[in-house]
């Protein structure tokens, strides 16, 4: 007896419980003894649905294998049909105890209309192929997640490197086995990996990503596309930037999209590292700079009131960093305070704020309360960071240092990046003056310099503070001064005749030390850097 028509399905069906399987590997199980005999062999099957209604149209969501007996079949053709504007991925007929055989008319209008058919035999029970499409998709559903889980660790690792951006990239363009591109709102490349599509797909891609780009309000997040047989996808990374992942692969597997939702956290991340609360107090340090103020009076937005240190870092290969390599490594030392290398140098220089105030101390419930008149407890001041090395870069980092003394800091940094790179080290930190040094009172120390290093001119005593620094080493001095290891051995030449000494004399070398540690040459902003 047939159901009364109803309504047709909505637009936007469930989502299946499971990624759908292929049709071929259901028809490999050779224990079903399934028989494709009409219809073409690709199909995706999502849902197994047992029906001997003539129309089961209403009852479908798409994507179904229907498992029939044919015991209301009277027009195969239209039973087709609806099948087929349903959406059911293919159609399995039971053989006995109605019909002997697979009617013909049935046969040919599969073939008709492109839905496969499958000869399901009298000894294969219909529940035995929906148990086997379960375990099929339980299967894949467990594929999938394996899959997922290798990427994210593939990911999460390539967010760790030096170069956490187009690693990410790359490992995405991998996992994927298409092209990742990394794009401006305007469509600009900023990073890119993965072999590129053809032409006219790049251009369908970068006006996808358009589509996304947070430029304007009520963009959406995502967008999917195809161009020829290439997908196109593109995500609206976070942090307000405009950035937009782009993605063109040649197929789409079950996963894609839950390993580019995990690239696109990762990107987000590490494209604007710094968006938050503090980034309204460094927007009002720069506007009171450029209209007058001076660093002492913006540095309480920039951080606490406490000591500073330069840091100077380059990256260990020679590339040269781009701005979100830049950032990514301000991120990783908890700065967003990132001065990014410009085109002839390859330096970043990162300013490090010291460590907040701790918070006053929680009185404990056996404590009794403060009386009126007694003194609090003394707070714990702001404490210099401890800056460790970083995989993939070379650093030299400053002493920590007051506000007004940071441009002798940063000489101080590139001091001691110089010193790094002459001594293969990935970290170098420049020491305060500590020891018999310090009881010096430093007007004295100063004059003295003053008056032993006259004769010097100021390449002169660079090159002999980073001599005396690398021990005496012609070669690692002419890595740090990037100069020729002769030009190294005349300048040092040159000032044991000017100062009239013998550089080899123990003494002599640690009073020129000394001298050049206090002295007029120490503030300079040139010594041990790259020319």
């Amino acid at each position: 007896m047939d159901e009364p028509s109803m309504p047709t399905p909505p637009a936007t069906a469930p989502q299946p419980p499971a990624p759908p399987i292929p049709l071929t590997e259901l028809l490999a199980r050779e224990d079903l003894g399934l028989r494709r005999i009409a219809g073409p062999a690709d199909a995706e099957l999502l849902w197994v649905h047992t029906s001997e209604m003539a129309d089961p149209y209403p009852y479908l969501l798409g994507g179904e294998l229907l498992l029939s007996a044919g015991v209301l079949l009277t027009d195969p053709d239209h039973y087709v049909a609806r099948l087929v504007e349903a959406g059911a991925a293919a159609l399995g007929f039971g053989v006995r105890p109605v019909y002997e055989a697979v009617p013909e008319a049935l046969v040919e209008a599969c073939d008709r209309y492109g839905l496969p058919l499958l000869e399901v035999p009298p000894e294969t029970p219909f529940t035995t192929i929906a148990r086997a499409v379960w375990r099929l998709m339980a299967e894949a559903r467990h594929r999938e997640l394996r899959r997922v889980t290798r990427a994210q660790q593939a990911l999460a690792t390539a967010a760790a490197r030096p170069d956490p951006v187009p690693a990410v990239l790359h490992q995405l363009a991998t996992q994927l086995s298409g092209r990742a591109v990394l794009l401006t709102a305007r469509g600009e490349e900023v990073h890119a990996a993965g072999r590129r599509p053809h032409p006219e797909a790049a251009a369908a891609l970068t006006r996808l990503s358009r589509v996304v780009a947070r430029e304007r309000p009520g963009s959406p997040a995502s967008a999917t596309d195809t161009h020829g047989d290439t997908h196109l996808a593109a995500y609206a990374l976070g942090g307000g930037e405009g950035l937009v992942l782009s993605l063109a692969t040649r197929r789409r597997e079950p996963g894609d999209h839950t390993v580019a939702g995990i690239a696109v956290v990762l990107l987000s991340l590490l494209a604007a590292p710094h968006q938050g609360a503090d980034a309204a107090d460094r927007s009002v340090a720069l506007v009171r700079l450029l209209l007058g103020a001076t660093p002492a009076e913006v540095a309480p937005l920039l951080g606490p009131d406490g000591p500073w240190t330069v840091i100077h870092a380059r990256r260990s290969d020679g590339t040269t960093p781009d701005a979100l390599t830049a950032g990514a490594l301000g991120a990783s030392l908890g700065s967003a305070l990132v001065d990014v290398g410009r085109e002839d140098d390859e330096t970043v220089r990162v300013l490090l704020p010291s460590t907040a105030r701790e918070a006053p101390p929680q009185r404990g419930d056996g404590e009794k309360p403060r009386q009126p008149g007694e003194p609090e407890k003394p707070r714990q001041p702001p404490q210099p960071r401890t800056v460790p090395p970083h995989p993939g870069w070379t650093l030299g980092v400053s002493a920590p240092t007051p506000l007004p003394a940071l441009a002798a800091a940063d000489t101080r940094a590139a001091r001691a990046l110089a010193h790094a790179e002459a001594t293969r080290t990935p970290l170098k930190v420049d020491a305060p003056v500590t020891g018999l040094a310090a009881l010096i009172p430093p007007d004295q120390a100063a004059a003295h310099a003053r008056t032993l290093l006259a004769p010097l001119t100021p390449p002169l005593a660079d090159t002999l503070r980073c001599w005396l620094s690398l021990h005496g080493s012609w070669d690692r001095t002419a890595v740090a001064l990037s100069v020729h290891r002769n030009t190294v051995r005349q300048r040092i030449g040159r000032c044991a005749e000017l100062l009239d000494m013998d550089l080899n004399d123990m003494d002599v070398r640690t009073e020129l030390w000394f001298a050049l540690r206090r002295g007029p040459f120490h503030r300079r902003e040139q010594a041990c850097e790259r020319s």
